[in-house]
């Protein structure tokens, strides 16, 4: 279309949106209005149809208070036309989700459109043949303002858009919200890379790598959508709370069919009762077991000590133990799973008879062997050679029996860390066995030798850095034929396990040829607070990049002495509860119990982790233990060194601090009886 001028432009766009609004329902009503009763062969064809109507009406939602389009475009040219000497160019709005009217004509471009690509990625540099990028500001859903940027005009300066920082900056209560209008250029490059290959995301606090993850998912089901429609998706975040925090991302971007799990839901083949000391985690979760779990499990098969006979009729055919041997070691040498090759054994023990009959004159076909493969000797002869086993017996049996463990870890653990994970008090049975996560993965482990995990078109794994190698693997089976997205900070790694290095962590998933990216611009954290916190840098990750803050604005911040105890932590947070905005108190897990008496006491309504702040409750009370990856407009963050003692040793600690100190979106408030770290000098 083309670019027409208004006297009122604010007035011209309202009513863009006032129309866009009523397309977008008109849309939403022609899909509720289908009638599918002529359409369907039968009740579940109608059942699958009817389920792919509702998800879309709901797609369709119009969002209250989500602006519809936050964008518009203004091409030089027509896209994809010559760009020849008086070309007539377009204009396009870009929103969350496309909106067309009652022709069919684009009223909203959706975000993923490559039409839409130069609002993240032109500049006066290079403008991408783009005259005009307008950004909208919003009000609730009211458009109260718009900014102008003349890509083409070499007159007018570049300029930093302050609708831009405001959207950054603007408070939030509630779950996490997405980024769609302020995705940067480096991110933007991140969202749009192709989905065969993998990426990893280093991003320090506030860069918005969990958000460039979720709307690269976002974007993948726009490009890819028919082939991830039959592959899946999946979204791994460290805990329930996490995935509660940005639950909403994705469904404000229309796309209400993405899995989302942790880690734990993914190997939860056990109930999960106990915990492991961190010495004995480690171990369990160094990558080395998977060799132990291997040599156990094939430790099963056994050479055959006599033949098979196979009675039919009159006749009795003898498949020799040396034959048998023979295949056992054929199926070994292809080195397929344990179950699959258990499955073949009878066939090709059925195979070596039909050869017999057909060289006595007999002329079988696929029916015989088959019933052959099910006859009493063949099944009985399988039993003995190549039994079932059960994954998490072998894992029982492994951590129960030192001499079973000792001869299948023989060269690949220490005597010290043999003992280290043997259970002091063997359980008598699967059942009643006190699992821990870390066996949980172990038995994830051997099911996967026994039968091949089920592999996901494509997968993000959020907060990556506290995985340990076996996890890494866990999480590398379910996208062992499509890609990965791994999201993480080597600075905020607070397990005893703890990643190390990107390149090590990905040949763990089986993805070392995954591109590394690293964001190092921070949206989120204030000037001062990231400053603060980054002098924690040098003593938890030597060497990493700090974050340079972008905002205009230095934030809040504050470092106060408490005198009067948890009654001046109690002031502070009623201080930044006058403010506009989300507030969180974190402090170290051991003095939650003493600061929510003492909020409880003054009256303030306060939530915890993964409940859903609203108008009137904006105080959320965390634990250290559960800050990673949430945000709040204020924080105050109780006793630093109490936060750094809760851990089993100092760098963990610091690095627990680390994300604690970087939480605040706009501003931080230090309250402290105790001396301070002395890394924060």
């Amino acid at each position: 279309m083309s670019t027409p001028v208004h006297d009122d432009p604010l007035s011209e766009e309202r009513s863009h949106l006032a129309a866009s609004r009523s397309a977008l329902r008109a849309m939403r009503e022609d899909v509720e209005s289908l009638d599918i009763t002529d359409v369907t062969a039968n009740w579940v064809n109608a059942a699958v149809l009817g389920s792919q109507i509702e998800q879309r009406v709901k797609a369709l939602a119009d969002l209250s208070g989500t602006p519809l389009f936050f964008g518009r475009l203004d091409y030089l040219h027509a896209p994809g036309a010559e760009q020849a000497e008086g070309g007539e160019g377009e204009r396009f709005y870009v929103g969350r989700r496309h909106v067309h009217d009652a022709d069919g004509d684009p009223m909203v471009i959706d975000w993923r459109a490559p039409v839409s690509q130069p609002f993240y990625r032109a500049s006066k540099k290079d403008p991408l043949d783009i005259s005009l990028r307008r950004r909208f500001g919003y009000t609730g859903g009211d458009l109260t303002a718009y900014e102008d940027e003349h890509l083409s005009d070499p007159a007018e300066a570049a300029v930093t858009s302050k609708l831009l920082q405001q959207e950054i900056e603007r408070p939030r209560v509630g779950p996490m919200r997405d980024i769609v209008a302020t995705i940067q250029p480096e991110q933007d490059e991140i969202v749009r890379a192709g989905l065969t290959g993998s990426v990893c995301v280093q991003g320090g606090p506030g860069t918005g790598k969990t958000a460039v993850g979720l709307h690269r998912v976002a974007y993948l089901l726009y490009a890819h959508r028919e082939r991830l429609a039959r592959t899946g998706t999946l979204v791994i975040g460290p805990n329930k709370s996490f995935l509660h925090y940005i639950e909403q991302v994705l469904p404000a971007l229309g796309e209400l069919t993405v899995r989302q799990a942790t880690v734990d839901d993914l190997v939860a083949h056990v109930e999960v009762r106990g915990a492991d000391e961190a010495t004995a985690a480690v171990i369990k979760g160094d990558a080395r077991m998977a060799e132990v779990l291997r040599k156990a499990l094939y430790s099963h098969v056994t050479p055959p000590t006599e033949g098979v006979v196979v009675v039919r009729g009159s006749r009795r055919w003898r498949v020799a133990a040396y034959e048998v041997e023979e295949i056992v070691r054929e199926l070994l040498a292809r080195d397929i799973r344990y179950g699959a090759a258990r499955e073949a054994l009878p066939q090709r023990i059925a195979h070596a008879v039909l050869v017999q009959m057909e060289r006595a004159g007999e002329a079988p076909d696929d029916r015989v062997q088959n019933a052959v493969a099910r006859n009493a000797a063949v099944k009985a002869a399988v039993k003995t050679v190549w039994p079932q086993v059960n994954p998490a017996q072998l894992v029982l049996r492994l951590l129960s029996d030192a001499d079973f463990l000792a001869e299948h870890a023989e060269g690949v653990l220490t005597e010290d860390e043999r003992k280290a994970v043997l259970w002091v008090k063997p359980p008598r049975s699967v059942r009643s066995a006190t699992w821990s996560p870390a066996d949980a993965v172990l038995i994830d482990e051997a099911t996967d030798l026994i039968e091949r995990t089920h592999s996901l078109g494509h997968v993000v794994l959020d907060e990556a850095q506290d995985l340990s190698p076996m996890q890494y693997r866990a999480v590398g089976r379910r996208c062992s034929t499509g890609s990965v997205t791994v999201l993480g900070d080597l600075a905020q790694g607070t397990t005893p396990w703890a990643t190390r290095s990107w390149d090590e962590a990905l040949a763990h998933l089986g993805k070392g040829e995954a591109v590394v990216e690293e964001l190092t611009a921070g949206f989120r954290v204030p000037t001062d607070v990231i400053a603060y916190a980054s002098r924690l840098l040098p003593h938890i990750a030597p060497g990493l990049t700090p974050v340079a803050s972008i905002r205009e604005s230095p934030g809040f911040f504050d470092i106060r002495g408490t005198g009067e105890g948890v009654s001046d932590v109690v002031s502070a947070c009623r201080e930044l509860l006058e403010r506009e905005g989300s507030v969180g108190l974190i402090a170290a897990d051991a003095r939650a119990a003493e600061l929510a008496e003492a909020l409880g006491a003054a009256g303030i309504g306060f939530i915890g982790p993964g409940e859903e702040t609203t108008g009137a409750t904006r105080l959320t009370l965390v634990p250290a233990s559960l800050a990673k990856g949430l945000e709040y407009d204020y924080v105050v963050l109780d006793e630093p060194q109490a936060v750094v003692d809760g851990e089993p040793d100092e760098r963990t600690g610091l690095r627990r601090l680390y994300v604690a100190l970087t939480r605040a979106v706009s501003g931080l408030i230090v309250t402290h009886g105790a001396e301070l770290p002395p890394q924060l000098a």
